[in-house]
């Protein structure tokens, strides 16, 4: 289990670029649009979006590296992409060709929120796939975190802070690409791929208890009853890619990347500071690691749909309590108080289950491919909301938004009452046949 632990925690590395490449742009939003005096479209739809977009094209084709050149190295390039994101985007002046290599990180992001949940996935024993897989929400938050904290300490570095707060991200990226080395290739996929030998050594390490030849035989049972040039969007798979579907559009629905990408901008606006704003951003963080912790605790124990209706609820409860303070000027303490809990329910809802929930509802021949649809839905929504933000803000205000919000959270509720089922303690063979029986695939 050691080994298995280990070899989750590299990949899920993969994670901690993720949250720190996303946030870290928080902290350069403003000095950024000073400096190349951009418009508020520009600003928000190239500069600080052009990562997210990044993000749609690497989660719309990650699948196709993930398939074809296997988890391990698919983890490796994505490394190389954050590296040259970091560098690049540190060291450019002007702002489209900061958003090139914006764009580029964002590729990595979103090939990342693929690849790093199915290795771990394939390799996880049922009893314990949801915490190892949870581990790479884990690594988000906690880049989160650092990006936030980062941002603080580096914001009066040199005349132009915002380029250390960019470039800092080349170290982690190094080191990731340096861990992803000593990992092994997923085990299903070597099967896949017809390499049984090096899958044996995998699986024996995965669970010693187990009779490897059955397994394997499980495996290759499964992959017998494929038809070949099977799609996700045949008939027979479309309760899966209906639930992949759903959990990504709600989890952007409540507005949590908007948040991550503004939360400075959102804590002046409600009356802040700009130091106690970023002071601010840093409590966000340290709650989103406590309470994503608590999720990977749980995931296992209580199982990924009541994770969700106390994260359902906890939105609710939470956006309205923002749309509430902005509406009537409440200012002060309040808006940070309230988004707190907004991000603690985040933490141990969507944040802990979504990856887990993606990675473990497909078979394991479209995989890949069902995590792309399902990120691909994810991340084309935290492109265009992010985008729109300021234009928003500025027109019908952040109170109209946040209800906006907390509406869409009351749908969500009502797909984890009527729709979602539960995952937790099955193998992901169990899974698909189990799926596939679904009347919306009838």
């Amino acid at each position: 289990m050691n080994k298995i632990l280990l070899w989750s925690i590299c990949a899920a590395l993969a994670g901690f670029l993720f949250g720190f490449d996303t946030v870290v742009i928080s902290g350069a939003d403003q000095q950024l649009q000073t400096a190349w005096q951009t418009s508020d479209g520009i600003h928000g739809s190239v500069v600080m979006a052009m990562a997210l977009w990044g993000t749609v094209v690497g989660a719309m084709f990650g699948g196709i590296p993930t398939n074809a050149l296997g988890r391990k190295n698919t983890l490796l390039i994505i490394g190389i992409l954050y590296f040259v994101s970091a560098m690049g985007s540190a060291l450019v002046d002007g702002p489209y060709i900061f958003a090139a290599f914006r764009f580029i990180g964002g590729l990595g992001v979103g090939a990342s929120t693929i690849a790093a949940p199915a290795y771990v996935s394939e390799i996880a024993p049922s009893k314990d796939r949801g915490r190892l897989v949870g581990l790479y929400q884990f690594n988000i938050v906690l880049g989160i975190l650092i990006a936030f904290l980062s941002n603080y300490f580096l914001r009066n570095t040199g005349t132009e802070p915002w380029r250390w707060m960019l470039g800092v991200e080349a170290i982690p990226a190094l080191i990731y690409i340096l861990f992803v080395f000593t990992i092994p290739e997923s085990p299903r996929w070597l099967i896949s791929k017809g390499k049984i030998e090096k899958a044996k050594k995998t699986l024996a390490y995965i669970n010693p208890n187990i009779d490897v030849a059955d397994k394997i035989a499980e495996i290759q049972h499964q992959s017998e009853n494929e038809v070949k040039g099977e799609n996700i969007f045949m008939k027979k798979y479309r309760f899966p890619l209906i639930l992949a579907f759903l959990i990504a559009f709600f989890n952007q629905l409540s507005g949590i990347n908007a948040f991550l990408y503004y939360a400075p901008r959102i804590f002046e606006e409600a009356g802040l500071g700009a130091s106690t704003a970023l002071l601010s951003s840093i409590g966000i963080g340290l709650v989103n690691l406590i309470f994503t912790l608590l999720g990977v605790f749980l995931i296992d124990r209580l199982g990924r749909k009541k994770l969700m209706y106390m994260g359902s609820i906890g939105y609710i409860i939470s956006l309205s309590l923002v749309a509430a303070a902005f509406f009537l000027n409440w200012g002060g303490y309040y808006v940070p108080i309230f988004l707190f809990i907004f991000i603690a329910s985040h933490a141990i809802g969507q944040g802990a289950v979504i990856w887990v929930f993606i990675a473990e509802i497909f078979p394991n021949h479209i995989r890949a491919s069902g995590q792309a649809f399902g990120t691909s839905t994810h991340w084309l929504l935290a492109a265009i909301i992010p985008s729109l933000i300021p234009f928003l803000f500025s027109t019908i205000g952040a109170g109209t938004v946040f209800a906006f919000f907390a509406f869409m959270m009351v749908l969500q509720l009502l797909f984890v009452i009527f729709l979602m089922p539960e995952t937790k303690g099955k193998s992901l063979e169990e899974l698909s046949e189990e799926l596939a029986l679904n009347k919306f695939n009838q």
